[in-house]
């Protein structure tokens, strides 16, 4: 039996989200240090982009205000990078991942003002109740990665805000486009920042001209490459046939295929103890109910707006919503089947 395009793109994501995960285990078995490291995962996806003509067609239609402002956030990419890979160094790839899963609480909170939507308290609880696993990952982490994890803590952050922004201004340009002006100004961040980031955070330092040895320069590409550019084009296609909801329950994973990989790669479940993985269990827990309870608040305003609409256009059909609403196995619309079969 032939493969559908949903069961495909299902497939695709979930490769993607893997390829994801992978990139915390690349981050600890290249041994440059973070700064160096971020600078050439930046420049290497920069240049791949610069031979795809599509991205110059979009670059000369892309207005100079909105440029400027894809550019900012392509700041903050930089820094998240660079926090997470120093994470890595500072911890491990298990306590990075997890940091990581932090981000939704932080978005709790800054989403609301970045799209100007109303706050919704009851986010911020369950944001809340994430704290409890954060005390669990740091008391079941060595003294010495404690500093590790409060580093991941400020990636998670930077991945909140830019994420927020990135929301409301990614669907203005193409976004291959999006991904070279952002990447783009984030290597030249680096680059003119990088004297003050080494006095910032000394672990962070190392030489950006300084070119990787053969090790290193394949790792590297494979990184900027095969777990950078190859997962964005398959997500892109993927998108066609799944539900934004469905790709967020998937991205959820991430810090779960990491841990896994690390633990079967390095070996790290040997250097964490077992309140680590309880704190872990914890906070990706909250992650998956806090998305759970966004995809029901969405479903059920949409609802509410639809019926609200079709009544004040006098487009309700009142005896068919009664009909429905008490005998719900009743619905015999052809695309409502459709659209329940592809759930």
């Amino acid at each position: 039996m032939p493969m559908t395009d949903h069961a495909r793109a299902q497939l695709q994501i979930h490769f993607c989200v893997l390829l994801w995960g992978f990139t915390a285990i690349l981050g600890k078995l290249i041994s440059l240090p973070a700064l160096p490291l971020v600078w050439w995962r930046m420049l290497l996806v920069v240049v791949a982009l610069a031979l795809v003509p599509r991205v110059w067609r979009g670059l000369r239609a892309l207005p100079p205000r909105l440029a400027l402002a894809y550019a900012g956030i392509g700041v903050l990419v930089a820094l998240h990078w660079l926090t997470f890979y120093g994470a890595i160094k500072l911890a491990n790839a298990s306590v990075a991942a997890t940091c990581i899963a932090l981000a939704p609480v932080f978005t709790a909170v800054i989403e609301p003002w970045a799209a100007k939507r109303p706050f919704r308290p009851r986010e911020l609880l369950l944001g809340v109740a994430v704290l409890p696993g954060v005390a669990l990952v740091v008391g079941g982490v060595p003294d010495g990665m404690r500093l590790g994890v409060a580093v991941g803590a400020l990636s998670a952050l930077l991945v909140a805000i830019f994420g927020s922004f990135n929301k409301r201004l990614v669907e203005h340009a193409d976004p291959l486009t999006v991904t070279a002006v952002e990447l783009g100004a984030g290597t030249v961040a680096l680059t003119a920042l990088a004297p003050l980031l080494v006095l910032w955070m000394p672990a962070f330092d190392g030489q950006l001209l300084a070119l990787p040895g053969p090790r290193d320069g394949t790792l590297l590409l494979v990184l900027a490459l095969g777990c950078t550019l190859l997962p964005f084009a398959l997500s892109l296609v993927a998108l066609r046939h799944l539900s934004a909801y469905t790709v967020q329950l998937a991205t959820n994973l991430e810090p779960v295929y990491a841990i896994v990989l690390a633990a079967v790669l390095l070996g790290e479940q040997r250097e964490l103890t077992t309140l680590f993985y309880l704190g872990v269990a914890l906070i990706l827990g909250v992650d998956r109910f806090m998305s759970e309870c966004r995809s029901l608040t969405n479903f059920v305003g949409n609802a509410v707006a639809t019926v609200v609409v079709s009544k004040w256009d006098k487009q309700l059909d009142t005896a068919r919503l009664h009909e429905v609403l008490n005998n719900p196995g009743v619905v015999r619309e052809p695309a409502l089947q459709a659209a329940s079969a592809a759930d």
